[in-house]
């Protein structure tokens, strides 16, 4: 195992049982609103502590990126954990138990380590670049749809960005007559992990954050599949808008949301 990835999954695995304590007892949990729908809770910090300190003690050299305390610059910046303590916070917060916990590390701009854990199902995605992704051990490979046709998506409302709902929702409408349905969960990391596993056969959603889909996009990738932005260009860290899927998929999803677009969203 890449000795980065062994860190990774320790760290993953001691933020998950402390989300499945606080999952038991809801009185501890402490919610607060830091932005327009946006949520944190006290696991989300306890849990992005833990995670630092395992890292912190291996790496202490090395740069983190997270969704709670921003960046913390270590003296090699080439090397960059990005990490989402808990993605699915609302999940977490209303008890609908779907959400985990997203590590990836970048080395100079480049995806070379991924995990992604659900600690309610006990479910570990992990990939290291050129190695293949897994789950639990198991080698994974993404959907062979040749279309759209017969596929489930995943997405995510962007809740945030109110200000592209009509755009989004006309996608949206366009997509559900060449699809079989959606799947709309509340994890971009996990629907990431899902595309890799062939759960769903595609995903597309407008401004996430590097944190939200850093690992996802390496276990998509290393199950056959590919990851772009909404114009078919690797710029998804810089807009946030992300699509993935195997090439073909991909390919029926950019064709669609290509003819919606507005201005804003074609960056």
């Amino acid at each position: 195992m890449h000795p980065m990835l062994n860190i990774a999954v320790r760290a993953a695995r001691k933020a998950g049982n402390l989300i499945a304590k606080f999952y038991e007892t809801p009185d501890a949990v402490e919610a607060s609103q830091k932005g327009d729908n946006d949520f944190v809770t006290n696991v989300d910090r306890e849990a992005e502590h833990l995670i630092i300190e395992v890292i912190r003690k291996a790496y202490p050299q090395h740069t983190i990126i997270s969704e709670e305390c921003g960046e913390l610059v270590g003296e090699d910046s080439d090397v960059q954990w990005i990490i989402d303590p808990l993605d699915g916070t609302t999940n977490f917060i209303k008890r609908l138990p779907h959400f985990c916990v997203s590590i990836a590390v970048r080395v100079k701009g480049r995806t070379e380590v991924a995990v992604v854990y659900d600690p309610m199902r006990n479910e570990l995605f992990t990939s290291t670049r050129g190695q293949g992704a897994q789950l639990n051990g198991y080698r994974l490979r993404g959907s062979n749809s040749k279309d759209l046709s017969g596929t489930i998506l995943a997405t995510g409302f962007p809740f945030k960005l109110k200000q592209h709902s009509a755009t989004y929702i006309n996608i949206v409408g366009k997509l559900f007559t060449q699809c079989a349905d959606f799947r709309r969960t509340g994890s971009a990391a996990l629907d990431l992990a899902y595309v890799a596993s062939a759960r769903v056969d595609g995903f597309f959603e407008i401004g996430l954050k590097p944190w939200d889909f850093a690992a996802g996009e390496l276990l998509v990738r290393e199950s056959g599949g590919i990851v772009t932005d909404f114009v078919g260009d690797h710029n998804s860290y810089v807009s946030g808008n992300v699509v993935a899927g195997n090439p073909r998929v991909v390919k029926a999803l950019l064709s669609t949301i290509r003819d919606e677009l507005s201005d804003a969203l074609k960056r």
